[in-house]
């Protein structure tokens, strides 16, 4: 229990020196072509598991929001949103960010593997770029999944990210996106902000040494979900920069549907 307290709170303190920086890469997405990327996408996956009635408004948990960019979109798109991250600092940045929308989306402080919320409150959980930094990921799926309603989906997109410190290929393959970000002149979104101090604690979580989605599929089956996976995501939501930068740990997306009542 105190090892998982001082994981919690170096992830804290990291990413509350990450706030305002990674705030600015979410207010590109907003101001450029990857808003409404990103918005379809969610778009597609929540109707083709949720078809909503006439009048239906669904209720959508985020969880690691960080500095809100889903948030906004799922607020955009007419969801009743709650949104959720482990660091006050994010949350500073996601009101911030969600401007005149920031009095429609409830955010939150919350630890993702630790939910407050009643078995059954959401028609959705989505989530992106968390469960890797998670202590317990399979403790936070399981909260995840309870807090769903029956047909509730999930929706999460994640990477590989730090496979290359456990793996010589990879390893390879991350330098040569440094080599390639370096040679088109585009910035390196590995370089700076601690990033060591990250290393550190990515050798600390459990997934950075894990083989994703398939790890993802086995869990989310084991909690009796109808699982599946889109590991060419990365294709039609990630920029030219971001293909880039990120070549050798390609988004993914794992999708689950909670089974119904019958």
């Amino acid at each position: 229990m105190a090892e998982h307290k001082g994981l919690l709170h170096e992830n804290r303190t990291y990413w509350t020196g990450r706030a305002p920086g990674y705030s600015e890469v979410n207010q590109i997405e907003l101001a450029t072509g990857q808003r409404q990327k990103w918005k379809s996408v969610l778009q597609n996956e929540i109707q083709k598991a949720l078809p909503a009635d006439a009048g239906e408004k669904l209720r959508v948990l985020e969880v690691g929001t960080g500095p809100g960019f889903f948030a906004i979109l799922l607020c955009e798109l007419g969801y009743e949103v709650m949104a959720v991250d482990l660091t006050p600092a994010m949350l500073d940045e996601a009101r911030k960010n969600a401007g005149p929308l920031a009095d429609k989306i409830r955010f939150l402080e919350m630890n993702a593997e630790e939910l407050v919320f009643p078995d059954g409150s959401f028609d959705a959980v989505v989530s992106r770029n968390l469960t890797w930094n998670l202590p317990h990921p399979e403790q936070a799926y399981a909260e995840w999944t309870r807090v769903l309603k029956p047909g509730g989906l999930m929706v999460n997109f994640d990477a590989n990210w730090y496979a290359y410190l456990y793996d010589d290929q990879a390893q390879a393959a991350y330098e040569r996106d440094r080599e390639n970000t370096a040679r088109m002149g585009v910035k390196d979104e590995n370089i700076g902000e601690n990033f060591d101090t990250m290393e550190e604690i990515a050798r600390q979580m459990p997934l950075s040494n894990v083989r994703r989605p398939a790890w993802d599929l086995e869990q989310l089956g084991r909690l009796g979900l109808q699982a599946s996976a889109d590991e060419r995501i990365w294709e039609q939501v990630w920029s030219e920069e971001e293909k880039l930068n990120f070549s050798s740990t390609p988004l993914f997306l794992v999708r689950a549907v909670k089974p119904a009542l019958h």
